[in-house]
Parts: C-alpha cells; sequence; structure tokens
C-alpha cells in the first residue's frame, strides 16, 4: 500500500529543513515576482515559513530545489495541508495566488462569478505582459542589455511597457484598487512590479518610461506601498 506523502518526501525539504512543518513553505527571494506571494500570505494572515533561494549561489538550480519545482524558478510553495489533507507542491506565482486565496476563502478572490473572472483577467494581464515587457525593460536598462550599443530592443519593451502602464491609468480613473474598494490578487501581482519599474533599488525606469504622466498609478502604487502586508512582505524572505 502506497503511504501517505509527508513534507519530508519533497527534495526541497533535505536542502531547505522545515522548523515548523504544520506551516506553508515558501521558497522565495524578494524580487517583484517572489514577494506577490509573501504580501498575499500576509494579507490573509496565513501562517508560513520562509526560506530565501539565493540566485548569487544558483539556488534555484540545485537537484532539491528542481526535483520539488521543476521549472526552477521563484516563488514556489509545499502546503502541509493541502486539498484533501495532503500536501501539495506549487510554482507559478499566479497558481499560487488563486490558490492561496481559495484556501483561505479570501475577498482577495471575489466570490461573485462575474468579479472572480473579472480579477483573474487582469491577473493574467499582469502574468502575459506586465512580468514580461517589464522584466526585459530591466534588463536592457539595468542589466547586462545596458551595453548594447543599439537601443532598438530596449525602446521596443520600453514602448511595450508605456502602453502597458496607459492601460492601467485608464483603469484606474476613479477606482481605489483594480476592481473597486477591495484589493484583490490582481492587484498584489501587478503593483509589486510597476514599483520595480520605477524604483530607484529596482530598474530605476521612471524617467525612461514616462512615470511623471501617470498620477493614478502614482496614486495606487503609494497606497499600496503603505498597507502593512507589503511593507512586511516586500522583505520576506530577508536577504541575509
Amino acid at each position: 500500500m502506497t503511504q501517505p506523502q509527508v513534507l519530508a518526501d519533497f527534495s526541497v525539504t533535505r536542502k531547505w529543513p522545515a522548523q515548523h512543518p504544520e506551516r506553508i513553505q515558501l521558497y522565495s527571494l524578494p524580487t517583484p515576482n517572489g514577494v506577490k506571494v509573501s504580501i498575499a500570505l500576509e494579507e490573509m494572515q496565513l501562517p508560513y515559513e520562509a526560506h530565501l533561494v539565493s540566485f548569487q549561489t544558483n539556488d534555484q538550480l540545485t537537484p532539491e530545489f528542481v526535483g520539488t519545482f521543476p521549472n526552477n524558478k521563484i516563488p514556489a510553495i509545499i502546503d502541509p495541508q493541502g486539498p484533501g489533507g495532503k500536501p501539495l507542491a506549487l510554482f507559478e506565482s499566479a497558481a499560487i495566488l488563486i490558490y492561496l486565496a481559495e484556501k483561505s476563502g479570501s475577498p482577495l478572490l471575489p466570490a461573485d462569478p462575474a468579479a472572480r473572472y473579472e480579477t483573474l483577467q487582469w491577473l493574467m494581464f499582469q502574468m502575459g505582459g506586465v512580468g514580461p515587457m517589464f522584466g526585459q525593460v530591466g534588463f536592457f536598462h539595468k542589466f547586462a542589455g545596458k551595453d548594447f550599443e543599439d537601443k532598438r530592443p530596449r525602446d521596443r519593451y520600453v514602448n511595450e511597457s508605456k502602453r502597458l502602464l496607459g492601460v492601467l491609468e485608464q483603469r484606474m480613473q476613479g477606482r481605489e484598487w483594480i476592481m473597486g474598494e477591495q484589493i484583490t490578487i490582481a492587484d498584489i501581482a501587478i503593483w509589486p512590479w510597476v514599483r520595480n519599474m520605477v524604483d530607484e533599488n529596482g530598474y530605476n525606469a521612471s524617467e525612461l518610461v514616462g512615470w511623471s504622466g501617470f498620477p493614478e498609478l502614482q496614486r495606487v502604487l503609494k497606497a499600496f506601498v503603505a498597507r502593512p502586508a507589503t511593507q512586511k512582505g516586500l522583505n520576506v524572505p530577508p536577504r541575509g
């Protein structure tokens, strides 16, 4: 007879042993993608234990990490009390956000079917547009790509990022959050990326993307960063 799976059966726990195996195990780094899940966990007040996956030492490429999370990306989680009481390992930040919202019954994912699908629409907007495009701006503006003499690749992604910011600017007219008065997982996915684009410690590309021309985004980003859950989640797990 097959024995029930336990936390120790996941290879990732050999490198990052759980000190609190009853809690959700978070494997992450404070990047725009990584902090989505830590902020969500704080907003939902779910107990969790955070483990730092360092890119400097290529932790995400180790056999222990890849053995559990084959796409070798952060963030990732193991919930020891997953569906049916069995441990569940998940990667991909959007999948994790949906799972955690459903598990907790949080209003971060609306119960109303129409509002739910609209929230998921904006979540996918971040996953398919904001994240990939903003990330390319970061590569060509701050990281190795900045040394390329030909600025056409950079400008291609800058122009698309400006368009996406424009879509968001229009959406936020007269709205407190993406869906109105209630913050959702769409906000938790989008605003860390917007912050990273313009922050001096992020891509520092505010002038490049014309940040001064997006007053609604400035307003909402300020409100998002001021939330206690955001303040804590932005630094989880600590870089050490």
